[in-house]
């Protein structure tokens, strides 16, 4: 059975482009892959996105995001794609060995932060570690917060939480960022960002009864060696994200750090048919609330298509 539109991915984008593309009788297929509903799954409160004022808990959001698109006939796979070919039509997607088809393809598999890879960042994400200040940052107000990391994000992560944030510290490994200069003036010019160079984070220590908490960091100077204990509120580890769009190499064009590229005003990739949303194709907004204006774009953008070349 040829599908209309195959959706890979499952967070705010994709599962708003199936709500569009279900109620478009276009009969999607959601793949939702590994961790369903996304990076909302591993989030806490969530207070930015619109029609909830009291907030929500990101796994409950995305529990009515799925909800939503099948009341409508979507039909949602717990599988993770493993192999795609786009060379021919229909579409072809693999996963678990077993080959679907489909007319058009909107791929919404997100992108991940990247992180240190401590133990304690597991332990305490969502209770004080966070890897999105402008997600996160309104829980700090009046708090101590470090940003971790010397590049462009780590700079925008620390100017950001001074909004809210009484004091916060920019902790990187080396004595010279790799931020540009624009963005090193800001906040070297700002008197509530103290920076921190030459030092590692070693751990992150806080509460675990009654209930978690961060009380602050495990310093080490790189160059004496010296270990020291920085107290704290929050942690923000600000070194990247990592567009999830490995399988699409050498098919979709995609830029050096592997967001995939879309044609200006639309979610069209290189491929005809093949459209792309959320986070994968999004360098710079990275929020819930615009994964899923785009997941409507590519809905309605795969639908038009289908209609226009007879498919």
């Amino acid at each position: 059975m040829i599908q209309d539109v195959i959706i890979i991915g499952s967070g705010p984008a994709g599962y708003t482009a199936a709500l569009y593309a279900a109620r478009a009788d276009l009969k999607p297929m959601v793949f939702a892959g590994y961790q369903p509903g996304g990076q909302l799954t591993i989030t806490t409160d969530v207070e930015n996105y619109p029609g909830f004022p009291d907030g929500i808990m990101g796994p409950d959001m995305m529990e009515l995001f799925r909800k939503q698109a099948e009341r409508f006939g979507t039909e949602v796979v717990y599988e993770n794609i493993s192999k795609v070919d786009f060379t021919s039509h229909p579409f072809k997607v693999w996963a678990d060995d077993k080959e679907y088809q489909a007319k058009a393809i909107v791929i919404s598999t997100g992108a991940s932060a990247k992180w240190l890879g401590l133990e304690s960042e597991v332990t305490f994400g969502g209770h004080g570690v966070s890897a999105c200040a402008t997600c996160d940052g309104f829980f700090f107000r009046g708090k101590v917060v470090a940003v971790f990391g010397g590049g462009d994000t780590a700079m925008e992560e620390a100017h950001y939480l001074t909004k809210h944030a009484s004091k916060v510290y920019l902790v990187h490994r080396r004595e010279e960022f790799r931020a540009s200069k624009i963005m090193q003036d800001r906040v070297l010019s700002n008197d509530k960002i103290e920076v921190m160079t030459n030092m590692v984070l070693e751990e992150i220590v806080g509460d675990l009864d009654p209930f978690k908490k961060v009380t602050g960091v495990r310093l080490k100077d790189v160059i004496s060696g010296e270990v020291s204990h920085l107290p704290l509120d929050g942690v923000f580890i600000a070194i990247g994200h990592k567009p999830n769009s490995e399988m699409f190499k050498g098919i979709l064009d995609m830029d050096d750090v592997g967001y995939l590229k879309v044609q200006p005003g639309t979610t069209a990739t290189n491929v005809p048919g093949v459209f792309a949303s959320g986070d994968v194709a999004d360098s710079i907004y990275r929020q819930a609330v615009t994964a899923a204006g785009t997941g409507c774009m590519a809905a309605i953008d795969a639908e038009r298509w289908i209609s226009e070349h007879g498919h």
